[in-house]
């Protein structure tokens, strides 16, 4: 991949890897068993630039080219935790990223600067007990009462929806208008009449995932991002971002189980030989590499793209579509090499199974994806960009 990684790509990546081994991996086990991250590591992240990696100098990034956020993603599913992985990029790219394109000047300053810094860490709320993927029917309304807005509402499935010190909601502001009519805020913890509960999940154990409330939560006027009644546009642009992230998350994910089956398979030996002198597992072994190597290469041609500033809705939307589906094969099959081990807690397939799971689930589920898809296939619909 000479084309897309340089030799400083290659020495960041050194870098990320010893800290996440130092700070990272101790850890991980721990935050995993009490669902709960402690929150210096972000600050820790902050300190290092890691969360300002494609952010402006201005606001304390260092303006860099996605290919450090790959492998940036890529790096993070190696400490074998989807949660810990998760918490670290919906603060820095779908809270942030919404900070940085709809926010104006003071909130680039007073959110954006801080979260670059790792002195705050943030959450976006879109998903709605009542409309999953379906962002359009959203039901939390807000109302402008005089120079404020007033929230009505609730949102779930949201990480680091629970401890995060800001959240980005989105928000209807002309319920008539269904899509037309949505809105981004910005919206503080300790605002009164906001609350949040952890859900208990399959996976990601580390992650903070809650179902948060909003009752008569009243916000500054100024704390509107963007234009009023453009949020769905903006959602839809930062969401092909989103699934790229999913997507390369999902080929880093199955390209490390396989690699550390691959070492088990020429340690473990069965019938005076080892497993991966074994033709059925050597063939299968094989058809997997395959399939993860040309998921890889479509994602970091699509990520090539992206850096140069192309709307790229539909690839982004196939790469997560089947990239998350080829990590959840890799694993089911990388666990059933292991055998009887492979169910084992202490070995890292049984939690690398289930939280791969949530891929075709989070960031918009297979079957909207096939749709949305559909409509730009065959019935031509022409997405465009909002900015």
């Amino acid at each position: 991949m000479h084309q897309y990684f340089t030799e400083e790509h290659n020495l960041f990546r050194e870098g990320f890897r010893d800290f996440l081994k130092v700070e990272v991996a101790p850890h991980i086990d721990q935050w995993e068993k009490t669902s709960h991250i402690d929150k210096s590591i972000f600050k820790k992240f902050g300190d290092m630039g890691y969360f300002g990696l494609n952010y402006s100098e201005k606001y304390g990034g260092l303006d860099l080219d996605f290919f450090y956020t790959i492998i940036w993603l890529e790096e993070l599913q190696k400490v074998n935790s989807g949660g810990f992985a998760a918490a670290m990029w919906a603060h820095a790219f779908l809270a942030m990223q919404h900070l940085n394109a709809e926010g104006d000047e003071r909130i680039k300053r007073d959110y954006l600067a801080p979260s670059i810094s790792g002195d705050k860490v943030g959450c976006l709320c879109i998903t709605e007990p009542f409309a999953g993927s379906d962002v359009a029917g959203m039901r939390t309304i807000a109302t402008l009462e005089g120079n404020e807005w007033v929230l009505n509402g609730s949102k779930t499935f949201i990480t680091n929806g629970a401890y995060s010190d800001y959240l980005v909601v989105s928000a209807k502001t002309n319920p008539d208008a269904k899509a037309k009519g949505i809105s981004i805020f910005l919206v503080d913890r300790e605002t009164p009449g906001l609350s949040a509960s952890k859900l208990d999940k399959l996976g990601w154990k580390a992650s903070d995932t809650a179902e948060i409330s909003f009752d008569g939560v009243r916000i500054p006027k100024e704390n509107l991002m963007g234009a009023e009644n453009s949020g769905f546009a903006y959602l839809m642009q930062h969401l092909a971002t989103e699934r790229l992230i999913m997507g390369i998350n999902a080929h880093a994910r199955a390209e490390y189980a396989l690699e550390y089956t691959r070492q088990y398979m020429s340690e473990r030996t069965a019938f005076g030989k080892e497993l991966n002198k074994f033709q059925a597992l050597r063939h299968r072994m094989v058809e997997l590499c395959t399939e993860i190597e040309i998921i890889k290469t479509f994602n970091y041609h699509i990520a090539d793209r992206l850096n140069k500033n192309e709307y790229v809705v539909k690839e982004a939307s196939m790469s997560k579509l089947q990239a998350t589906k080829v990590a959840d094969k890799v694993m089911y099959e990388c666990l059933q090499m292991l055998g009887g081990y492979g169910y084992m807690e202490e070995y890292p397939l049984a939690r690398m199974l289930r939280d791969s799971r949530l891929g075709p689930i989070g960031g918009g589920t297979s079957e909207i994806l096939k749709e949305i898809l559909a409509k730009m296939i065959i019935d031509k619909k022409d997405y465009k960009p909002s900015l």
